[in-house]
């Protein structure tokens, strides 16, 4: 839930800025790109501090060191965050960001189904992560199709 508020809180407060005249955050569009930066930034650095073991816990078991998949996934963010505010690479970032979400969405599940806890609290319940995660994707193929 904190991830859809820092998106949501980032992108009114990019829009803001672009209402009082920054060309770069002048329409909702471009707001919500760096907003979704600042989401992925913000969500890679789990990957890499004490909160990497209870992300490695929301991996099914199938899959082989949970850690590793953890580190990866978190580089994969920190690049597609930068790939977004770099225009040649935009839409590449976001598609990529886009599968990245969708084959993560396996670890959500995994987590609701399992009662895997973040930070000692509940992963966030199905009924809630598919629709933010409908949300991610859609503005990040809507924000990188400027």
């Amino acid at each position: 839930m904190l991830v859809l508020i820092v998106l949501l809180v980032s992108w009114l407060i990019f829009r803001a800025i672009g209402a009082a005249g920054v060309q770069a955050l002048a329409s909702w569009q471009n707001s919500a790109l760096y907003a979704l930066t600042v989401m992925f930034f913000f969500t890679a650095t789990a990957h890499f501090n004490k909160m990497k073991h209870d992300l490695a816990r929301m991996i099914p078991s199938y899959f082989p060191r949970p850690l590793l998949i953890v580190y990866i996934t978190g580089v994969l963010e920190l690049l597609g965050a930068t790939g977004l505010v770099l225009p040649e690479f935009r839409r590449l970032a976001g598609v990529c960001l886009i599968a990245l979400l969708i084959g993560m969405f396996i670890a959500n599940v995994n987590a609701a189904q399992k009662g895997v806890t973040l930070r000692d609290k509940p992963a966030t319940p199905l009924w809630l992560r598919t629709p933010m995660q409908a949300l991610f994707i859609a503005l990040l193929w809507w924000s990188t199709r400027a």
